[in-house]
C-alpha cells in the first residue's frame, strides 16, 4: 500500500535494521501520543474507549510491518487501544469499500496515492484540518519539504497528511556509457546523442516496461511530459493530453523508438523484465523508482542518477507520488485518530525511525529525516531527493491538486494502450494522444 499502484513498490537498502528487537527503541513514544496534551476528551468529559483500527498493506522488504504490528498494537491513549491488519494488495479498493460500507472499516489507514479522494467523495474520510493545525502548532508541519501538503487540499478540507513520497528519477549504467563513449546526458538533445550510441553497442537508452501489470512505461512517458512543462490535466484539472508540450515530448519518444532506443520487446516486459534488463547490462538509461540499484543488485557502484534533464524550453522534472495516511469517519475517537496520527507520523521519524531503519520502500517528506546521515548515505537516493524532489510534480500536472479520478486514470487500460502504441512507434504522437484523451474523459464521464 501506499504507493501508486503494486506494481510500482520499491525497497530501500536495509540500512543496519536493528531487527525485531530494536522495538523497544521507539516504545517509550507510545505514552506521549496526545497531539495537544489533552488526549481523546469526549464531550461529556469521560474518556471515550474501544479499539482504533488501523490497516496498511505490505511495504518494503516486511520488516516494516512487523515493527509497525508491535507498535500499533501496543499503542494507548487513555481507554483507546490500536488494532493493526495488514490488508493484501489483490482487490485492495474493493476491500476498502465493502468494509466501509459495512460500517467494518478502518479508523486510520494508508493507501495508495488517490484513495482518500475516492473516500471523501464516499463521505467515508475524516478530514483532516485539526490536524494539521495541531501540526502547526508543535513544528511537525514546518518539517515538512516545500509543496507536499497542498495537493491533499480539496474545498472540503485536507483528506489526508504525507508521509512520504514515490519519485521517477533517470538512471544510467556509468560502464556502459564509457563503452559508447559518451558523456552523462544533461538535456534531450545529448540524451538522444547518447542513445544513438548506445543502440550501436547493443544498449538501450530508453529502458522500460509496458506490459500487463507493469507501470513504469506510462509513468515515463507523464514524467517526460511533465520534463517539457506539460501534463496530461491542465491547470484546472480537465484533461488536456493534446497540450503543445505533451506532442512535443511524444515527438521525441517517436525519435528515441526509431534510434533503436527502445527494446521493441518492452512493450510486453514485466516490472522483473526491466529489472532483469538492468541487472544483466543491457538497460543503459530509463526512468525507473528511486532505489534500482536495490532491485537491480548494484554491488559495483555502476549505476547512478542522473541529474534532472532540460528540455526543450529549459523545463526539468518528472513524476512524483505522495503517499499519505488518512483518518475515517468510523472512529471510537476522532481525537483518538489524530493523537494515533501524530504518534504514528513520529515513528518514521529520527534516528531510530523507519526512514533511518530503511524500511518504508519510500522517500522521506520531512526535512528533518532527509538530512539524517542514515538516509544521506545513499548517494544516490541523497541526490534524488536533493535534485529531483524539487522539481516532481503529481499526476495531476499541469494543476497541482490531486483528486479521486487519477486514480482509474493511472491504472487504467488507457494509460497502458497509449503507452505500447508510442514504444512501437508506429502512430504519430497526436493521434495515440487523441486516443489516450479520449480514454480518459470517458473514465471520468
Amino acid at each position: 500500500m501506499n504507493t501508486a499502484d503494486t506494481s510500482s513498490r520499491i525497497t530501500l537498502p536495509r540500512r543496519s535494521f536493528l531487527a525485531f528487537a530494536g522495538a523497544s527503541t521507539l516504545v517509550p513514544i507510545l505514552a506521549a501520543c496526545a497531539s495537544d496534551g489533552e488526549g481523546p476528551q469526549a464531550s461529556s468529559g469521560k474518556l471515550p474507549t474501544g479499539v482504533l483500527k488501523y490497516w496498511d498493506s505490505i511495504l518494503g522488504t516486511g520488516e516494516y510491518n512487523t515493527l509497525s504490528k508491535t507498535l500499533i498494537e501496543g499503542w494507548k491513549d487513555g481507554g483507546l487501544t490500536a488494532e493493526y491488519q495488514i490488508i493484501p494488495a489483490a482487490n485492495l479498493f474493493q476491500t476498502f469499500q465493502a468494509s466501509i460500507a459495512a460500517g467494518k472499516g478502518p479508523a486510520v489507514s494508508g493507501g495508495y496515492a488517490f484513495q482518500a479522494f475516492q473516500f471523501a467523495n464516499e463521505g467515508a474520510i475524516a478530514y483532516a484540518d485539526h490536524l494539521i493545525e495541531t501540526m502547526k502548532k508543535n513544528g511537525m508541519y514546518d518539517d515538512y519539504v516545500a509543496g507536499v501538503t497542498e495537493p491533499f487540499k480539496t474545498s472540503k478540507g485536507y483528506v489526508a497528511v504525507p508521509w512520504g513520497m514515490d519519485i521517477r528519477p533517470m538512471w544510467y549504467r556509468k560502464s556502459l556509457l564509457d563503452k559508447a563513449g559518451v558523456d552523462v546526458p544533461t538535456d534531450w538533445d545529448s540524451f538522444l546523442a547518447a542513445g544513438k550510441a548506445l543502440a550501436k553497442i547493443g544498449a538501450y537508452g530508453w529502458a522500460t516496461a509496458a506490459g500487463t501489470g507493469a507501470s513504469y512505461g506510462g509513468h515515463a512517458l507523464v514524467s517526460l511530459m511533465i520534463n517539457n512543462g506539460g501534463g496530461l490535466f491542465d491547470e484546472h484539472g480537465k484533461p488536456d493530453c493534446l497540450y503543445a508540450r505533451n506532442v512535443e515530448a511524444m515527438d521525441f519518444v517517436r525519435e528515441m523508438v526509431g534510434a533503436g532506443m527502445v527494446d521493441p520487446a518492452s512493450v510486453s516486459y514485466s516490472t522483473d523484465n526491466l529489472y532483469d534488463q538492468w541487472k544483466n547490462g543491457q538497460a543503459a538509461m530509463g526512468i525507473v523508482n528511486a532505489t534500482l540499484t536495490s532491485e537491480a543488485g548494484d554491488t559495483e557502484d555502476d549505476l547512478a542518477v542522473m541529474s534532472p534533464l532540460a528540455g526543450p524550453h529549459g523545463d526539468k522534472g518528472t513524476l512524483e507520488y505522495l503517499k499519505n495516511f488518512m483518518m475515517y469517519t468510523d472512529t471510537p475517537s476522532q481525537q483518538g485518530s489524530e493523537d494515533f496520527m501524530i504518534w504514528w507520523l513520529k515513528q518514521f521519524q529520527g534516528t531510530d525511525g523507519f526512514f533511518a531503519k530503511g524500511v518504508t520502500g519510500s522517500l522521506p517528506v520531512n526535512k528533518s529525516v532527509i538530512a539524517l546521515p542514515q538516509v544521506q548515505a545513499d548517494k544516490n537516493v541523497a541526490k534524488v531527493l536533493k535534485e529531483w524532489g524539487p522539481v516532481g510534480k503529481g499526476y495531476a500536472a499541469r494543476g497541482t491538486t490531486l483528486f479521486a479520478g487519477l486514480a482509474s486514470v493511472d491504472a487504467g487500460t488507457a494509460i497502458n494502450q497509449f503507452t505500447q502504441t508510442m514504444l512501437q512507434g508506429k502512430t504519430d504522437s497526436k493521434s495515440a494522444l487523441k486516443t489516450l484523451q479520449s480514454g480518459i474523459e470517458s473514465v471520468l464521464s
